[in-house]
């Protein structure tokens, strides 16, 4: 009985094509790609062209070829393909983008004249769970459409609109980061140099608001209060000579700007930091100055608490800042370990969670 069933099963499955049935399959498939190249696409058949035109593949550059608006519509985008091709969970993505795109930008100054600086561009959208992906090129084209504008919030904006909408993405982020130069002097000497600040300028916009936010990363020497006070009670009690441990030290101030209200310069920000701690370090330095960092520093010691402390005073004080957040970190001379503190303000920064390496990034590189 088996065998009976099994041999009907076999008599009733249609026979393999012959050689001249899959030759005229083949030709019309020639025929499909040289007359339909857009067709052929769409059916998957491009990446068969070559083998389907019976030729041998070139293995010679083709330096005069030109794509032209036909053959690019021939091309296939993946990227853009339909949501079946998406692999894994459907689940949306709140960024997908560029990290790290480089490119000269001419940024705008307090005084009005300008630099041209090198400038790190992250760029993200949010990707709707049912979109296979995005064409992240079309980020960097959008900057390089607009590099000609002095940079700030109001071209940061323009970009965002610009990629966010050719894009289609429902919510928007830009992240761009510089090393700002401001001419500093020296305390005696007369002398002057360029100090350079590492920071970003964030733009995120959603449907319900747009987000802009400077962080700026500080650098200034601490000297422990403590060890100030031990070192000078060995001094007074027992003539011996000894000296407060002082270490180079970061904070990195991230700040909301509050409003459509006057404008905050980076500059500003810089002076802020300046006029809370003033043991900023220094560029060119003599004898003269290097005695007076000295004395500098004996009149201001700070531990991190103080320092975050200090720094939130001015920042609350100036009606362009909303929420703030304030993260030092002082790079020990006296422990294998660093000090660290972060104060915030407002609900946009707040968290009960840090960035895993925010304090491992708040190592000044020179």
């Amino acid at each position: 009985m088996n065998m009976r069933a099994n041999t009907i099963a076999r008599e009733s499955e249609p026979a393999a094509p012959g050689r001249s049935e899959a030759v005229a399959a083949l030709d019309l498939l020639r025929r499909l790609v040289a007359e339909d190249p857009a067709e052929a696409a769409a059916l998957g058949l491009s990446a068969l062209s070559g083998a389907l035109g019976g030729g041998a593949l070139s293995r010679a550059y083709p330096e005069g070829f030109e794509a032209d608006e036909a053959y690019r519509a021939t091309l296939p985008d993946l990227q853009n393909g339909p949501a079946s091709l998406i692999k894994g969970r459907r689940a949306p993505i709140q960024h997908v983008g560029i990290s790290n795109f480089r490119l000269p930008l001419h940024w705008a100054t307090r005084s009005g004249e300008g630099v041209t600086l090198e400038t790190s561009v992250t760029g993200s959208v949010s990707l709707d769970a049912t979109k296979k992906g995005i064409n992240m090129s079309r980020i960097m084209r959008s900057f390089y459409a607009g590099a000609d504008r002095p940079f700030g919030f109001d071209a940061i904006g323009a970009i965002l609109d610009s990629y966010a909408t050719d894009i289609g993405g429902l919510d928007a982020r830009l992240a761009l980061r510089i090393r700002f130069p401001m001419l500093k002097n020296s305390l005696r000497s007369g002398l002057a140099g360029y100090q350079y600040y590492d920071a970003t300028y964030e733009m995120a916009r959603t449907e319900a608001e747009t987000i802009r936010a400077i962080h700026l990363d500080y650098v200034y020497a601490s000297t422990c209060p403590c060890s100030l006070e031990l070192a000078e009670h060995a001094r007074a009690s027992r003539g011996q000579i000894a000296t407060p441990h002082s270490q180079r030290s970061v904070a990195r101030i991230s700040a909301l700007l509050d409003g459509e209200g006057e404008r905050l310069w980076l500059e500003d920000l810089i002076g802020m930091c300046r006029a809370a701690i003033p043991t900023e370090t220094q560029v060119m330095v003599k004898r003269e100055d290097e005695q007076a960092f000295a004395e500098l520093n004996g009149s201001n010691p700070i531990f991190v608490e103080d320092a975050a402390r200090l720094l939130a005073d001015v920042l609350s004080a100036d009606a362009r800042i909303g929420d703030f957040r304030v993260a030092a970190s002082h790079q020990e001379s006296l422990h294998s370990h660093d000090a660290i503190s972060v104060l915030t303000e407002g609900d946009y920064f707040a968290g009960a969670t840090l960035a895993p390496h925010l304090f491992d990034s708040l190592i000044h590189r020179g």
